[in-house]
């Protein structure tokens, strides 16, 4: 592999100086980005009402000044045709997933997507036939859930186990849902919505739990970048074991980390070649390639990007323990402490409201439904908005209990 900032290849691009930085930058997290008017799904949903949208995960930041500006140079060329994945972004991205994660990926493992939930539903198709069983844990991602379906799989599902007030994997209520012709199980870690980050003892009980039913992994890493708790780690699930990766497919992107989810650039990592085959079959002549400015963006983030998320994750990592205490004082409502992600995931069961999303809707804050995670009576927040936003709308959510009270 060419050292990262040696002389290319001939024919090949150029790759951009790193930036030599002798003191941290400051990046401003606080001024609000007007997001009105650009077609975001995330503000337009409530239209012209007053309502603060926290409801779908992507962040009102700007995304890292590299990216930026990597994107207006692409820009500046000014011809878009058909593209594939840069050598640069091939050759960075093996070095990060090495240096971040200790995890040696070779290039033919690796297989580009215009989005994660193209990824989730690709892996449902690529293992086990029409009619076997795929398990996931619940609360889950809401495509966990519909995935299967659409590919004429059976969805299976296992509740999260409370332990010591935080989620945990049930195995022997997933090995009893294996058992019964189901060929894959579908893993968030970090998860979406508990943030839990599930430690190396627990992801290797599961794979001990798949091996015996001989059961596939489809393992959606997204927020890997955002580990909270400066003591955790993220482990892919597929370094822990060489024999038991060729049974995996990893799912990541940029998106999450570097908010650039509507750039549309994911990837699977997948060692085994006969799973990724079948990946691949499942995948030609229905998805399309990845644009050339969600290359540009993942190459950017990846290369240029982590000053950008050090700073991104002690802000966030403020949010979260604002919304912990505030929840904490919220009468009826009860929260578990977010390992990572900027994600909260609030049962609100004793509040003594019938439809928890549409009651802090009417108080003006919209919230993720849990009923779309496959748990009624939760909400789902997200907390990555500049601090005096989410102020507000935590005075809302009080009010609004405090005066139903």
């Amino acid at each position: 592999m060419q050292p990262l900032g040696s002389n290319p290849r001939p024919g090949a691009r150029a790759a951009a100086p790193l930036v030599e930085r002798s003191r941290p930058i400051a990046f401003d997290f606080d001024t609000p980005v007007d997001r009105r008017g650009t077609a975001s799904v995330k503000w337009d949903k409530y239209g012209n009402r007053d309502v603060i949208p926290l409801w779908i995960a992507d962040m009102d930041f700007r995304s890292p000044p590299e990216v930026c500006a990597a994107l207006a140079a692409r820009a500046a060329h000014g011809i878009f045709g058909y593209t594939h994945a840069p050598e640069a972004l091939v050759e960075t991205l093996i070095a990060k997933l090495r240096a971040d994660y200790d995890w040696r990926v070779e290039r033919e493992w690796l297989v580009w997507l215009p989005g994660l939930v193209t990824g989730i539903n690709l892996s449902c198709r690529a293992t086990g036939a029409p009619g076997d069983g795929v398990v996931t844990a619940v609360p889950a991602y809401p495509p966990f859930l519909t995935a299967p379906a659409r590919s004429d799989r059976k969805l299976v599902t296992v509740p999260l186990l409370e332990r010591n007030g935080r989620a945990a994997l049930d195995l022997d209520g997933i090995a009893r849902a294996l058992h019964d012709s189901a060929r894959l199980f579908i893993l968030c870690n970090p998860h979406n919505p508990t943030g839990r980050v599930f430690t190396r003892a627990e992801l290797e009980a599961l794979l001990d739990v798949c091996r015996a039913h001989g059961a596939a992994v489809c393992s959606d890493e997204i927020h890997c970048g955002l580990v909270l708790d400066t003591e955790k780690r993220h482990l892919p699930l597929a370094a822990l074991d060489p024999d038991f990766a060729a049974r995996t497919i990893t799912l990541m992107a940029p998106s999450k980390t570097y908010n650039v989810p509507g750039l549309g650039c994911s990837f699977a990592v997948i060692p085994g070649e006969e799973l990724r085959r079948r990946f691949i079959a499942a995948k030609e002549g229905v998805v399309p390639e990845v644009n050339a400015f969600g290359y540009e963006a993942a190459l950017a983030a990846y290369r240029h990007g982590d000053p950008w998320r050090d700073a991104l994750l002690k802000y966030i990592r403020g949010n979260r323990d604002l919304v912990e205490r505030r929840l904490a004082a919220m009468p009826g409502i009860a929260a578990a402490h977010v390992e990572a992600t900027y994600l909260a995931w609030i049962d609100a069961r004793g509040a003594g409201v019938s439809d928890p999303c549409r009651f802090f809707e009417a108080a003006g804050v919209g919230l993720g439904d849990g009923r779309h995670f496959g748990a009624p009576g939760f909400v789902r927040l997200n907390f990555a908005c500049p601090r005096a936003l989410l102020e507000k709308a935590l005075d809302r959510m009080a009010r609004a209990l405090a005066e139903r009270g």
